[in-house]
């Protein structure tokens, strides 16, 4: 069956590039950008004072499991990584923790918080199932490490990182730990006190269907006072209407009530020559794949052809995971809890559709076959090589990499906040 012969609406399975404003929702956007249009933005800050001041911060403290007055409106999460990491007072003594998963733009403010203070910046080794190694991590973890930052849900695959259990860990030690759940936040229970993270931040325009350029965080007390000597939490303000926008979105969160990343995971599985990305052992509701011929820029059109919005995902954006499993480009797929089973049906019959119309007749270079080299080995972008060096050891018989070189300067305490 082909998507189109529903008439023309289309199944929209991008909830974690850009998720579809609810009507209402687009509403209330389209109204107070007309009404500041009329009236001025001084205005428009009067009416929605209480809005961006009160209310919303309750719906997120309720979201988050958080207190109200530890949230915070800004414009995106990566902006608030990046505007926090430069304020933090670390040295050349201490020891700060990625993973494989982190985001390329993660990634450019810890390179820069390494150039700034010489500190030491090691990523996680991964399991051979594609986990994370938490005992490694609770092995390794001092009072030297003073940050941790893990993606909850990566961008480029949809592993669910066990954010919970790396707090349990990282409880005893005097590190801060940050956690992104931009991929998180609207289609999983996300709750900071479970987690004990120190910073949380996600985007209002992915899952839970806000506008685009409005975000929020959540900064624990002991964030805060770290950040205090330096002038406190460094966040861009978001436009008034797009938090009246992403407000009213919060209050028409639906609970997943099926299994829809499964079903989505099954139809890409039953299509001839697609290979699914799916390290570890806890899975979301994204599904990223490639196919043995086919592009994903090609796969990406031919499914909006036919009235299935996807999304076409590139290597870059996960610089440490993805290329080392030989992909360049893929597509994601992504559920939200409004789709329905017959969403999924119609997601595989397209793609049946589009990989039967094979290569293009002008397409005489083949692609590479997909390919799952060891999950712990990992090259190196052209883009980021200049920030990481070769890994310099072998830590406890597992496959680590080490950004910097051994040093013996990185031994000594650290109190992150100190």
């Amino acid at each position: 069956m082909n998507a189109k012969s529903q008439g023309d609406q289309r199944v929209h399975l991008n909830s974690a590039g850009l998720g579809r404003m609810p009507a209402a929702v687009l509403e209330v956007l389209t109204e107070w950008t007309r009404f500041e249009d009329r009236y001025g933005p001084y205005e428009l800050e009067e009416r929605l004072d209480d809005v961006v001041n009160r209310e919303i911060h309750e719906r997120l403290a309720a979201l988050l499991g958080a207190p109200s007055g530890d949230t915070a409106l800004c414009t995106g999460a990566a902006d608030v990584f990046a505007a926090v990491l430069p304020r933090l007072p670390l040295g050349p003594r201490d020891r700060v923790w990625t993973t494989p998963y982190e985001s390329a733009a993660h990634l450019t403010a810890l390179f820069a918080l390494r150039a700034r203070t010489g500190c030491r910046l090691d990523v996680v080794p991964l399991r051979p199932d594609g986990d994370l190694d938490l005992e490694w991590m609770a092995s390794h973890a001092g009072d030297d490490l003073a940050l941790v930052s893990v993606t909850h849900v990566p961008a480029g695959c949809g592993i669910v990182n066990p954010v919970e259990e790396i707090g349990r860990i990282l409880a005893p030690h005097r590190c801060l730990y940050a956690v992104d759940a931009s991929y998180a936040v609207g289609q999983l229970p996300v709750d900071v006190a479970r987690i004990g993270c120190h910073l949380l931040t996600g985007d209002g325009w992915r899952f839970l269907r806000g506008p685009q350029s409005v975000g929020f965080a959540y900064a624990a007390p002991q964030l805060r006072q770290a950040l205090a000597p330096h002038g406190g939490l460094p966040l861009m303000p978001p436009h008034g209407a797009a938090v009246a926008a992403l407000n009213a979105a919060l209050t028409r969160l639906a609970p997943v009530t099926e299994d829809l990343g499964a079903r989505l995971r099954a139809a890409v599985e039953n299509t001839p020559g697609t290979g699914l990305i799916v390290p570890g052992r806890v899975q979301s509701g994204i599904a990223t794949f490639t196919h043995e011929e086919l592009p994903a820029a090609l796969l990406r059109r031919r499914l909006a052809d036919r009235g299935i919005v996807v999304w076409k995902t590139v290597a870059q954006e996960t610089p440490l995971y993805l290329p080392g499993r030989g992909v360049v480009t893929a597509v994601r797929a992504s559920v939200h809890p409004d789709n329905r089973a017959e969403d999924i049906e119609l997601f595989a019959d397209a793609l049946q559709d589009a990989v039967a119309e094979g290569r293009p007749r002008s397409a005489h270079v083949p692609r590479p076959p997909f390919t799952a080299p060891a999950l712990h080995t990992v090259p190196f972008m052209p883009s980021v090589s200049a920030a990481v060096r070769t890994p310099s050891r072998r830590v406890a018989g597992r496959g680590h990499l080490t950004l910097v070189s051994d040093d013996p300067s990185h031994t000594s305490r650290l109190q992150p906040g100190a």
